[in-house]
């Protein structure tokens, strides 16, 4: 697989929360490659499915990596420019003098404006000006705005994606579809291996901005065992030491209430026995991530989350590192090589 590769298609396609259809198919295509079935959920996720070598009924085991953006809305049209909020977690800090492309009944390509700081008041020439008071600008007059373009319509952030020195990897969209690349990894090296467990490989949306796809694949795949994978806070200038890990430097294994103690053991045993470098960050609550949604589907899933470091998170350029991903994949690949039913029997907590 050439990661760099992948990974330049599934950050350069759109797909905004709840909008995924164009980097759906980039998924499905990267799938099916090494997936014995590839189906989509009725609210959108994309499955790919590798049947164990077990005897059936197998038991499944469930990865959950969100495949949605942030993004634009247009919420009114004036003198043929854009007013704009935001989807999910876009940042105002980082919008003026975007490149954009407002999806409506054409796509379009258009820039993120305001007024100069020449005609500002002097209060206002220093802060980050809020989404009401930025504008889309199309170039086009009003009248053919009005005819392309509704209330309504989805704004992309473009942005090309491109490899930095040092094994590093920048585009918009890393959040989350590096984890997506992970979970293709995955799927790849398990096709040149056996494994007894069914694998399901899930590119889930609206994580950005209600949970839903993970949620709704839980509940209808009726896993044994889940593995979210997510981005997390990479070490970055300005940020405590403390609430970031290291980048190129393994995936994050989480601990905390939302992950099965079992589950992160194993996780590290594996990564131990492969040499692997990783690192263990504490979550103390709701995770924020799939993994949420997924622990509490039916009567509960044993759930871990493995998190690959990024820098500059919601913004058009999230910096992550391809060692990151590869290694997060080959993780999954080799813990769900060794699962066999002795295991589950270690998931169920003893009552005394």
């Amino acid at each position: 697989m050439d990661l760099s590769a992948l990974l330049k298609r599934l950050s350069e396609a759109h797909g905004i929360s709840a909008y995924e259809a164009p980097v759906r198919e980039i998924v499905r295509e990267e799938f099916a490659q090494h997936s014995h079935e590839v189906r989509v959920t009725k609210m959108g996720s994309v499955v790919g499915v590798r049947h164990g070598s077990g005897a059936a009924p197998r038991r499944k085991v469930m990865l959950s990596a969100h495949m949605d953006e942030i993004g634009l809305m247009v919420t009114g049209i004036e003198k043929g420019f854009l007013r704009i909020t935001k989807v999910a977690g876009s940042d105002a800090r980082v919008m003026l003098g975007q490149e954009v492309v407002v999806h409506g009944k054409r796509e379009l390509p258009g820039v993120v404006g305001s007024r100069p700081p020449h005609v500002l008041p002097p209060e206002e020439r220093d802060r980050v000006l809020p989404f009401d008071q930025l504008f889309v600008d199309v170039g086009l007059p009003e009248t053919q705005v009005r005819r392309l373009v509704r209330v309504g319509d989805l704004i992309s952030i473009r942005r090309a994606a491109f490899e930095l020195k040092g094994g590093l990897f920048c585009g918009k969209a890393l959040d989350d579809r590096a984890s997506v690349a992970a979970v293709a990894v995955c799927l790849e090296t398990l096709a040149a291996s056996q494994h007894k467990w069914d694998v399901l490989g899930v590119a889930s949306v609206q994580e950005e901005t209600t949970f839903l796809g993970a949620a709704t694949s839980a509940h209808g795949l009726q896993p044994d065992v889940a593995i979210a994978i997510d981005v997390t806070f990479g070490e970055q200038n300005g940020v405590s030491d403390t609430r970031t890990v290291g980048m190129g430097k393994g995936p994050a294994i989480g601990i905390g209430p939302n992950f099965h103690p079992e589950l992160v053991k194993a996780l590290v045993d594996t990564a131990s026995k492969l040499e692997m470098p990783y690192q263990i960050e504490p979550r103390p609550g709701a995770s924020g991530t799939d993994a949420w949604p997924i622990q509490v589907a039916r009567d509960g899933i044993p759930t871990a989350l493995l998190s690959i470091p990024l820098r500059y998170m919601h913004t058009p350029v999230e910096t992550v590192s391809l060692r990151d991903i590869e290694r997060t994949g080959k993780l999954m690949a080799a813990f769900i090589a060794h699962l066999d039913d002795e295991f589950v029997k270690t998931l169920t907590f003893a009552i005394d």
